[in-house]
């Protein structure tokens, strides 16, 4: 089955939590940027792949720079984002045009692999949708007030991107009304009456949020050396 690819990269973060004045997608990782990083692994998984990275307006100039920097000059469409994650990836839904596959992406997971990247079309391609998701390693608890409880961790997954989608199904699933609840690309095709199938992601494929997770992220470089 031959299908269209595409990327939606969103890469909306400030860095407060990273403690950063610099948004966390353009922090360093071993001498390159996170989201080029990231963008870097999607061309590796395909050439032919059309990217397109969702960042606030304000952050344009910033992109610009650091790609003269680094001398980059990967092809990709540059989008502006929404205010919110819903926003900005019906921003870049809406740059599509045609049928085919659409893997949404983090832009703060730099480590993705392009075998994970591969499975999540391959699996789209048969069932329309395919999230990674990975199992938990701890016992967990649900609290309530000042009452909690153990539960079955079996039963759960920590779920991650890309999450790949036929893209007719994912834009209509955007026709609904943004909220809060809808912390994901799963969530919204989910609520539009959509079966969710997941796959096995990797506890590699972490996200950059806190300063801890940089750290992390280095010393999977460096391994992978």
């Amino acid at each position: 089955m031959n299908n269209k690819e595409y990327a939606i990269i969103v890469a909306g973060g400030k860095g407060t939590r990273i403690k950063s004045k610099v948004p966390k997608q353009f922090l360093d990782l071993d001498g390159v940027p996170i989201l080029m990083r990231t963008i870097n692994t999607f061309y590796t998984y395909s050439p032919d792949i059309t990217v397109l990275v969702v960042l606030p307006e304000d952050d344009f100039p910033l992109w610009e720079e650091l790609c003269l920097l680094h001398k980059y000059n990967k092809p990709i469409i540059l989008t502006k984002g929404g205010d919110t994650r819903f926003q900005s990836v019906k921003n870049g839904l809406e740059k599509i045009d045609g049928e085919g596959l659409v893997a949404i992406h983090d832009g703060v997971r730099p480590l993705v692999s392009e075998d994970l990247i591969g499975a999540s079309f391959r699996l789209a391609a048969i069932h329309k949708t395919a999230v990674a998701a990975v199992r938990l390693k701890e016992s967990i608890r649900m609290t309530d007030k000042d009452n909690t409880k153990a539960v079955d961790r079996s039963k759960f997954r920590l779920i991650q991107t890309p999450q790949t989608f036929d893209v007719a199904l994912i834009k209509n699933a955007y026709t609904i009304k943004d909220d809060p609840s809808l912390t994901d690309d799963a969530s919204v095709a989910e609520r539009s009456g959509h079966v969710i199938s997941l796959f096995e992601g990797s506890y590699e494929n972490i996200k950059i949020t806190t300063p801890e997770d940089l750290v992390i992220a280095e010393a999977l470089l460096n391994a992978q050396k």
